[in-house]
């Protein structure tokens, strides 16, 4: 957690004055005690009742209170401040982090982890800092001016604290050694509840189409159910303490007015001196009160500091080399793979293995193969969402890891496998592949895309709201639009990844000559399932258990390739092939 207090510096300042305020706040609240003596000792034992005396210490004393509420308020404000700064500049410095990883990050802590440490951890800690801020502060002063004012009162009546203060850090001790592991523990049972509600509503058309509706609920009652069971032991544990506390506090009273009572008939202590004393052990029991209340939250937020420590620590896989270099522009475009080999984190098997091949501007380069072949996982390595385990995969005779990312991903326009719609206008999710993209770029790529029409058939053309994750549309628009904000970029290369499953033949088929214009420049890599699809490439890469079983024409691989005969004869007529 400590680590992660190095980013209060803006707030240097702010934490320096809550410290002077809380420090006027304690010695206001350890000298109310004593005033309150002076006024019983001195104005009503002593004086025999002397109102002006009595009026006047009590009207200092209530200054003294009304200051004290004053810096008060004020530090309570400023720590506010503080702990919401410091809140946001965390969520800041983990969205930026998380920016920046590869793909292999994010399979490696996962989504639904990621969400939870980026809301409920730096939520946990922004809590714990504002109390840090008071208590931790307030506490110790509160308990060493305690003890100090109690001494100067009666100093053999202290013995009573002696007695009673190392009980009360001892009681503190053993429940939070017992709470704190499960504290952890709660943290990691929160992800598992958030990674089963996540894909619960993400895939709720799935789970009810097959009906399992039921299998959902039962996941999500047992993770739901092994979360409260943890926080109910960890709160049982914890809630021993506040009447074990109490019970000390008790006792320590009844023990000082016993004694305290004796010293003050035998003539060694005054009774304003006594009720002077009993404050400050209440004092210093409440300090030592707060300090067990944030021995409940530190833990947590401990673990919590921990995960988003994690978080900001991980290093990408992927990053730019310390010297970059621009491909040479008689290249530019050029995509070579050579003797690509690249296997995921923890696979038994490479998922490609010596792949190499060269695509041209112009040309138009196809992929096909069965599911698993590595047809999606060739062309994720192009942007760099992953990097080769060995060989090279050049773009304008330079290799892609020597290149900055930014400029890399600028060279090309990717239509995903998944199409992914953002909350806003179709213009703004158009837009999202250039930003400065004018009204008629947008009516351009939208047309070329075979959008047009369903966009105009929409309230508010290009301005018509798209829903979160694109919910309003059809999986076929979604495509469109997909592939209308790839063209709109005009980019050096495409990169369509089975992106056009959800069209029908009709509307593929006149998307695919509308790209054969638009695309003369630029080199194009499709990924697909249709053999129709790519029938008219320049070139088709058969892929086959991560390998390149084949290449060329469609007809030259009708002469070739068996396994391309095959996938051809699953999905066309003799006619259609002849």
């Amino acid at each position: 957690m400590l680590k992660l207090f190095r980013l209060l510096a803006p707030y240097r300042a702010l934490v320096v004055l809550v410290m002077a305020l809380i420090l006027l706040q304690s010695l206001s609240e350890l000298y109310l005690p004593t005033l309150m003596a002076d006024i019983v000792d001195e104005g009503i034992v002593k004086r025999g009742g002397d109102t002006a005396y009595i009026l006047r210490i009590g009207g200092f004393m209530l200054a003294v209170a009304l200051a004290g509420t004053g810096v008060s308020i004020l530090a309570s404000y400023y720590s506010s401040r503080i702990s919401a700064g410091f809140g946001r500049l965390v969520r800041g410095r983990v969205f930026t982090r998380v920016e920046q990883y590869s793909l292999q990050e994010f399979d490696k802590i996962g989504t639904a982890s990621l969400i939870t440490r980026t809301t409920n951890d730096i939520n946990q800690v922004q809590q714990v800092l504002m109390m840090m801020l008071r208590m931790m502060v307030m506490a110790p002063m509160m308990s060493i001016g305690g003890i100090i004012m109690a001494v100067s009162k009666d100093a053999r009546l202290s013995l009573v604290l002696v007695v009673a203060v190392p009980v009360l850090v001892l009681t503190i001790v053993l429940v939070a050694r017992k709470g704190i592991p499960l504290f952890r523990v709660i943290q990691k049972k929160l992800d598992k509840l958030n990674l089963v509600l996540r894909e619960g509503l993400t895939g709720i058309r799935v789970i009810r189409s097959f009906g399992r509706i039921g299998h959902e609920q039962a996941r999500f009652v047992e993770a739901n159910r092994d979360l409260t069971e943890t926080s109910v032991k960890v709160n049982q544990i914890m809630a021993v303490l506040w009447p074990l506390m109490m019970l000390i506090m008790n006792f320590s009273s009844v023990a000082i007015i016993w004694f305290g009572g004796l010293r003050v008939s035998h003539g060694h202590m005054e009774v304003g001196d006594l009720m002077a004393f009993l404050q400050y052990a209440m004092q210093i029991m409440f300090s030592m009160l707060m300090l067990s209340m944030m021995f409940v939250m530190v833990p947590r937020a401990s673990a919590s500091a921990v995960r988003i420590n994690e978080v900001l620590e991980m290093s990408p896989v992927v990053n730019d080399a310390p010297h970059v270099r621009a491909g040479r522009a008689e290249l530019r475009g050029v995509v070579e793979f050579d003797d690509v080999t690249f296997s995921y984190p923890g696979a038994e098997q490479p998922a490609l293995k010596n792949v190499s091949f060269r695509a041209e501007p112009g040309e138009v380069t196809a992929i096909i193969g069965g599911t698993g072949s590595g047809k999606s996982t060739l062309v994720n390595l192009i942007p760099r969402f992953y990097d080769v385990d060995s060989g090279s995969i050049r773009i304008g005779g330079t290799d892609v890891r020597e290149r900055p990312q930014a400029e890399l991903r600028s060279l090309i326009g990717l239509v995903p496998q998944k199409a992914v719609l953002f909350t806003g206008s179709i213009a703004d999710n158009i837009r999202y592949g250039k930003e400065d993209a004018t009204d008629e770029e947008l009516r351009h790529a939208a047309e070329v895309a075979q959008a047009a029409e369903f966009i105009s058939g929409m309230e508010g053309g290009f301005a018509a709201h798209i829903a979160q994750g694109g919910t309003n549309v059809s999986g076929g628009q979604k495509q469109r639009l997909s592939i209308a904000r790839a063209l709109v970029r005009r980019p050096d290369i495409y990169i369509f990844d089975d992106s056009f499953s959800a069209l029908d033949f009709k509307t593929d088929a006149k998307l695919r000559a509308a790209l054969k214009g638009e695309t003369t420049e630029a080199t194009v890599l499709i990924v697909a399932q249709r053999v129709s699809t790519v029938m008219d490439a320049d070139r088709i890469i058969v892929l086959d258990d991560g390998k390149i079983a084949a290449a060329g024409t469609h007809r030259e691989l009708l002469q070739s390739s068996e396994i391309y005969k095959e996938i051809v004869s699953s999905q066309l007529s003799e006619e259609e092939i002849a």
